[in-house]
């Protein structure tokens, strides 16, 4: 792991770091508000009419996902006003991480585990 004055650099650090609290708002946005999917809707209705095999076609709609931009202030507030199956599902697509522990054990953090190996003295 890091030497001991590394340690104490990393802690005096993250000591500073101030959590953010969330305030949720007094309603629940439509769920059409979380997304911004134009350009996804686009690249379907190109992906569409193009003369590509279905499989290639069906591979890009696929990677046409990847367009979506999500809006991660107004899916903070949907689940907060969101029964628990719904807010469990927003939880294991990682639209949300509640718990640091669950994230760890879901696999979401692992990239930052990795990385932080790499730094290892």
């Amino acid at each position: 792991m890091f030497p001991e004055e590394r340690k104490e650099e990393i802690n005096a650090y993250t000591s500073k770091i101030k959590t953010p609290i969330y305030e949720t708002s007094p309603s629940k946005p439509h769920p059409l508000a979380l997304t911004d999917t134009r350009k996804y809707k686009k690249m379907l209705r190109e992906i569409d009419s193009s003369d590509l095999p279905e499989e290639e076609k069906e591979l890009m709609r696929l990677c046409a996902t990847r367009h979506i931009v999500f809006n991660y202030s107004k899916i903070a507030d949907y689940y907060a006003h969101s029964n628990n199956e719904l807010q469990g599902l927003m939880e294991k697509s990682a639209l949300v991480i509640i718990d640091m522990g669950k994230a760890i054990e879901l696999g979401y953090v692992k990239l930052a585990e990795n990385i932080a190996n790499q730094y290892e003295y």
